[in-house]
This record gives C-alpha cells, structure tokens and sequence, in this order.
C-alpha cells in the first residue's frame, strides 16, 4: 500500500507567537505530507511574515478578509489536493511520527473516517496527558466514549476527504464548539480509529483561544440540531453535555437569555445532572459575579481531580 497523500491544513488568526513553531513541528514529520495549506483569516499581527518567512515549497498560503475559523478551515479544505484532511491549529505541535502513526491506522482502519491519537496539554501549570482512549483500535460506541473522555480534538485528528464531501465542514458562525460539531457529524455516518500514543502538544495557554466577552453565534447551527427524541439516546446525552457546557461559558460572559434557553432545552438529560445544576446557578448569580465564580469552580476542581480526592 502507498503512503496516505495527507494535507494539512491550518487556520491562522494573529498567531505570530506560536504560528513558527507548530510550522516547524509540521515541516519535521517522518512522512512529509504532501502540502501544507495555510488561510489566514485576516490576522492583524505579524502571523504572515513568519510563515514567509520559513519559506518552504510544502507551503501554501492564501489570505482572506477575516470571517472566522470555520470559514478558514472550510477554505483550506476545499484548497487541499489529498485525500487525508490532517488539521493542526496554529498554535499547537505535532511529535515527528504524528503522520506516521496516522497512515499506520488508515492502513490498519481503512474503512474508518477519521483517525485520532492522544495528546499533551500545554497549560499555565504545566503539562499533563489528556485523558483519551487508552487502546488501539476502532471506537464501538463514540458517543458513550465521548462522554468519559476525549476521542477528536482538532489537532489529533485526521478526516478522509469523503467525509467532508459527504456530511459538510465546519459549522459557520458557531463561535465555541465547532470542532465537536463536526466531529458529532462524523461520527453518525463513519467509524472512527483511535491510538493511545499522545502525538500532538495542545497549547491551551496559547493567545485568543476564547473570547473575554459573550457574543452570539452568527450562524444557525446548534447542538440541538443532534435531538433525536429518544431515538438514538447515546447522541442525545453527548449534545445534551456539550450544549449545557457551552452554555456556561456564554452565561458566564453575559448571555443570560441564550444560556437560560438552552437549560430549558436540555433538561431532559439524565447523565449530565451535574452540570446542568451548574449552568442553573451560573445563570442565576448576578452577571458581574458569574465569569469569577465560574473560574473559582473550575480551579477548585482542577486541583481535586489532580490530586485525586
């Protein structure tokens, strides 16, 4: 069997800090893809002139008046010559074997969709393993996996060009969640592949990974679109917690209406209680208090987890 022809795509929005080095992580792969496609989404620093300036015949920059990640990374898509879509954020690395390890699983896994591996996070207080899959092979059940643990996070993961051909791309307009969005798509219509070796460094102390105040989704997609009434009762937990977790976030910056209907909607969830009790009391603290509670909880928690009380 011939090598994957692998694309990697990159949407970059005012990364200068970052934006060399995740290329330089790219550019180091045991198995060289075949381009490296690159939309800039408007950045108003210096991203551009430090991807010039690696000045690599892989890379392949086009520009674009700024309209958001989504749209970035749909373009970039729809540019892209292979047949294996590996997306990596700009701010984020990959080990010298990710595309190796990749291709290895396509060849193992070739009927599967989208392939995934495990990852490092990159934060304040240092660096830890995230808690994905610990086995290899294909994902029986994702949406019962997804709620344990990670399975997709965007630059883990690699997605045959069929897909986005048959399901679509990245929601446009939705401001947080957009990479779950898609993976929820993905996983209703394609198996995906995972392996435990953490192959990719996610920067989560990185610059404007989220916002510091609350502003609506410019677009109509939503986590509700996944309701299936019952039906597929799995799926319906899986939206139920990732639409009442982005619901904290949005009532914790100000969006006590959107928050607040989206805790009505999701009441009928039975294994996300937690953290729907927790979006009842964001949303019912004044506004001013809501995003320092929120960031008191979460350490809290954090420093329990990690010490495992």
């Amino acid at each position: 069997m011939s090598a994957p022809r692998f694309s990697v795509i990159i949407p970059l929005y005012n990364k200068e800090a970052e934006i060399e080095r995740t290329l330089r992580s790219v550019l180091a792969q045991t198995l060289a893809p075949l381009e490296i496609v690159i939309v800039d989404d408007g950045s108003t620093d210096r991203s551009v002139e430090r991807v010039e300036a690696i000045n690599s015949p892989l890379v392949k920059l086009h520009r674009q008046a700024n309209a958001g990640s989504a749209v970035a990374r749909n373009r970039a898509i729809e540019l892209a010559e292979g047949e294996y879509i590996a997306m990596i954020d700009a701010d984020d690395e990959w080990t010298p074997d990710y595309l190796a390890e990749i291709a290895r699983l396509i060849e193992l896994y070739p009927d599967c969709g989208g392939w995934c591996s495990g990852f490092d996070i990159v934060s304040e207080d240092g660096t830890f393993a995230g808690d994905t899959p610990q086995y290899e092979g294909v994902v029986e059940d994702y949406f019962a996996e997804a709620m344990k643990r990670y399975v997709c996070i965007t630059s883990a993961t690699t997605i045959a060009r069929r897909v986005f051909d048959e399901v679509g791309g990245f929601p446009v307009g939705m401001r947080m969640g957009q990479d779950t969005y898609m993976w929820i798509k993905l996983a209703r219509s394609y198996r995906v592949a995972t392996t435990p070796k953490r192959l990719c460094r996610y920067n989560r102390a990185a610059q404007n990974r989220t916002p510091s105040i609350y502003r609506g989704d410019d677009g109509t997609a939503s986590f509700r679109d996944f309701y299936t009434a019952g039906r597929e009762p799995m799926l319906d937990e899986y939206a139920a917690r990732i639409g009442l977790s982005r619901a904290i976030i949005i009532s914790a910056k100000g969006g006590t209406e959107e928050a607040r209907d989206t805790e009505r909607f999701f009441s009928y969830t039975k294994l996300n209680r937690r953290i729907l009790r927790k979006l009842q009391v964001i949303n019912r603290l004044p506004v001013a208090w809501r995003w320092n509670a929120l960031r008191a909880y979460n350490w809290l928690a954090w420093k329990i987890a990690r010490k495992g009380l």
